[in-house]
């Protein structure tokens, strides 16, 4: 048994050790470098400052956050529009029709989220293949100037996150009793009120799990803004990397990158209490 116990300590233990050095470290010194002041010129000086934090309350930062925020919604309201019924219908898919679905689903991150943007730039650009569709369709007689614009945005962060939002409704509607639907059907119920009362309810972990997916990596690609909005909306991830390479200006910029993090851990704790509810109600 105690051999046992020792070999289970070595096989765990390289795991421990590279969280500690590449999770918990890197963690550590950006909340440290948070509470530090930059240099004259280059580097940073090691004396504790709450300066960082008391900058990001000016109405410029507080305006990138709420920004930032703001198309973190879009965004994920637009994928829980598209992304739900697709991962709902897919799960009542035949087992032929979901590897097909899956593939087609997975086809897109064998190809670098960069060049797929890039491939956007090409259908929304004014003689883009969009514009030229909707011309020879007689709906417009202009090029509409979707590049570089806040719906542009909109349209990569779907695109990018969508999948997310997809697998995880799947993955909670592949596990649902289609039985319990029947039942509800049996009893009297419309197809609505046996959707709201049965099978929503029973695949809104996967909702929100997809939720939790999609509007946390939405606050910070900022790759995503400057590639199809043409820096004209600063995300929080573009003040970030603005302050590191050009204001020279790491505790900020550290400052800014904990805050973020903190954000979405209230988001996290926010989701975990909601499951954890909704898990002792399926019990009651």
């Amino acid at each position: 048994m105690r051999r046992r116990g020792s070999s289970a300590v070595w096989m765990i233990l390289p795991l421990y050790l590279f969280t500690l050095i590449f999770v918990a470290g890197p963690l550590i010194y950006m909340v440290a470098l948070s509470f530090s002041q930059s240099a004259d010129g280059f580097g940073v000086e090691w004396a504790f400052t709450l300066e960082n934090y008391k900058k990001i309350l000016d109405p410029v930062y507080l305006q990138t956050f709420a920004e930032s925020f703001q198309l973190a919604l879009t965004s994920t309201a637009a994928i829980c529009l598209i992304g739900y019924p697709f991962g709902y219908f897919m799960a009542k898919l035949s087992d032929g029709w979901k590897k097909k679905a899956m593939l087609a689903l997975m086809l897109p991150f064998w190809v670098n989220s960069l060049i797929r943007l890039y491939g956007w730039i090409i259908i929304l650009q004014n003689k883009g293949v969009l514009n030229f569709i909707l011309k020879k369709l007689g709906i417009i007689e202009k090029p509409l100037r979707i590049l570089y614009s806040y719906p542009a945005i909109v349209v990569g962060m779907i695109y990018v996150l969508l999948p997310f939002m997809i697998l995880s409704v799947y993955s909670s509607a592949e596990k649902l009793d289609w039985s319990l639907v029947e039942a509800a059907r049996d009893l009297g119920a419309s197809k609505a009120r046996a959707f709201w009362t049965v099978s929503f309810k029973l695949t809104l972990p996967g909702l929100l799990s997809g939720i939790i997916l999609t509007f946390i990596p939405s606050m910070g690609l900022f790759f995503i803004a400057d590639i199809l909005g043409g820096n004209k909306i600063v995300l929080v991830g573009s003040l970030i990397q603005e302050q590191m390479t050009r204001g020279n200006n790491w505790p900020f910029a550290a400052a800014l990158a904990v805050v973020l993090m903190l954000l979405t851990t209230i988001m996290i704790v926010l989701y975990r209490r909601i499951t954890n509810v909704k898990e002792l109600e399926g019990i009651g």
